[in-house]
C-alpha cells in the first residue's frame, strides 16, 4: 500500500496497477449505493473492475482489505466448479490497494466474464438460484476461521444502535412534510420489536457472513437465469447467519426494488420467498438452528425496517452515506423499506405456511 499526496483520478490509479498495459475504455457502473465502480477494458480484450471505497463509510481501509484478502484467498482454494469469485489484482510490486490523501482506497479486481447484473428478481427461478448460491457461500466459508476477520462495521445490523442514533437526531428535528411524519410514526410503531435478534442471539447460528447479500451483489450467467457469483466483500464479518438470509430475502422478494414509484404499493412476493428458501435449503438446510427457522420471517421484516431507518437517518443528516441524485432520494428509499416491512408483517402466517413444507423435506422440525 502507498499513500499519495493528492486525490487521484481512475486513469492515474490504473497506471499504478497496470503500468505496462494500455487502457482502451473506462465505463462507470452506477448500481452501487456507496462505492464508486468502473469496468476497465484493457488492450487485448481483457476486462477488470476498478473500485474506490467511500472513506466516510469504510474508515479503516487496511482492515477492509485484510478481510477481503483473507476471504478471496480462502474461496480460491475451494475449487467450486459452478461459481466464480473475484480476486484482487496486485501491481508489479505485489501491492493490492492504493490510498490517496483524500482517504480513498482504490483496488482492482478480476472481471467475472460472461455475466450480467439483475436490477431486481422477477422469477422464482432467479430467486431459487440466488438462494442456492447464498447457501453455497455459507457452506464454503464454514471452515474459514472467523477470528481471521475483523468486523468492519461493528454496529452494522444491530438495529437498536440505529434506533439510538435516530433518537439523538430526533430531539432537534420536526417533520416538514407528510412523508417525514409517516416515517416518524412508523418508527414508533416498530420500536418494541427492534431488539428481537439481539435478544435471541443465544438461539441463532453464528458464522462468517457476507453482510450485504442484496440482489445487486449476485451476478448471473449472461444467457441463463443462474447465479454464478457473489460480489462485494466489504461487509464480510463474523455475524448471524439470519442477518444474511433475511437481508437476501428482503432484497430479492421485492421486485419493485428501492425505486418503487408509489412506496405504499411495495409488496413482498411470497412465491419468490418460497423459491429462494427452496434454493437455500437445498444447499444449507442443516445450518439453520431452531431459532433461525422460527425467526426467519420476523427477521426479514426487521431487516427491512433497519434499512429504512438507515435511509431515513441519512436523509436527516444531509445524505452523507448513501449515494443520491437529489435530496429526498433517501426519504423515498426509507418509505419503500417501511412499506416492505408492513407487507412482510401482514403475510407472517402465509409465509410460514410456505416455509413449513420446505423444512419438512429435510426432516427439520420448524421448532
Amino acid at each position: 500500500m502507498i499513500k499519495h499526496s493528492f486525490a487521484l483520478q481512475p486513469v492515474d490509479v490504473l497506471t499504478w496497477f497496470l503500468p505496462d498495459r494500455h487502457l482502451v475504455h473506462l465505463e462507470p457502473l452506477t448500481q452501487g449505493n456507496i462505492n464508486d465502480t468502473w469496468r476497465v477494458e484493457i488492450a487485448g480484450g481483457q476486462y477488470a473492475i476498478l473500485q474506490r471505497l467511500h472513506p466516510e463509510v469504510f474508515t479503516d481501509a487496511e482492515m477492509i482489505m485484510a478481510n477481503v484478502r483473507a476471504l478471496t484467498r480462502h474461496l480460491s482454494q475451494t475449487g467450486e466448479p459452478n461459481i466464480t469469485f473475484f480476486q484482487l489484482i496486485s501491481n508489479p510490486t505485489g501491492q493490492d490497494h492504493y490510498i490517496d490523501t483524500a482517504g480513498h482506497c482504490w483496488r482492482l479486481l478480476t472481471h467475472i466474464d460472461n455475466s450480467r447484473l439483475l436490477v431486481r428478481v422477477t422469477t422464482p427461478e432467479q430467486a431459487c438460484s440466488i438462494g442456492r448460491l447464498l447457501g453455497r457461500f455459507h457452506i464454503l466459508t464454514a471452515n474459514l476461521d472467523s477470528q481471521t476477520l475483523t468486523d468492519p462495521l461493528p454496529d452494522f445490523h444491530i438495529t437498536p444502535r440505529y434506533l439510538e442514533h435516530y433518537d439523538q437526531l430526533s430531539t432537534a428535528w420536526r417533520p416538514v412534510d407528510e412523508n417525514e411524519q409517516f416515517c416518524r410514526e412508523f418508527i414508533e410503531t416498530v420500536r418494541p420489536m427492534v431488539s428481537l435478534l439481539e435478544d435471541s442471539r443465544h438461539r441463532l447460528t453464528h458464522r462468517v457472513i457476507h453482510g450485504d447479500p442484496k440482489v445487486a451483489n449476485f451476478l448471473f450467467a449472461r444467457d441463463e437465469d443462474r447465479a454464478v457469483s457473489l460480489i462485494d466483500f466489504d461487509t464480510v464479518k463474523p455475524g448471524l447467519l439470519l442477518h444474511d438470509l433475511a437481508d437476501c430475502l428482503r432484497s430479492c422478494c421485492n421486485p419493485q426494488g428501492e425505486w418503487q414509484t408509489t412506496p405504499e404499493k411495495t409488496r413482498f412476493r411470497p412465491e419468490l420467498f418460497e423459491a429462494l428458501m427452496a434454493g437455500y435449503l437445498d444447499q444449507a438446510a442443516h445450518l439453520l438452528s431452531a431459532g433461525d427457522r422460527e425467526l426467519l420471517v420476523p427477521a426479514t421484516a426487521l431487516i427491512s425496517f433497519e434499512l429504512g431507518l438507515r435511509f431515513f437517518i441519512d436523509h436527516l443528516e444531509g445524505d452523507r452515506y448513501f449515494k443520491i441524485t437529489k435530496h429526498g432520494d433517501n426519504l423515498h428509499r426509507a418509505l419503500v423499506q417501511f412499506h416492505l416491512h408492513r407487507s412482510i408483517s401482514k403475510q407472517y402466517h402465509a409465509l410460514n405456511k410456505r416455509l413449513l413444507p420446505l423444512l419438512a423435506q429435510y426432516d427439520i422440525d420448524p421448532q
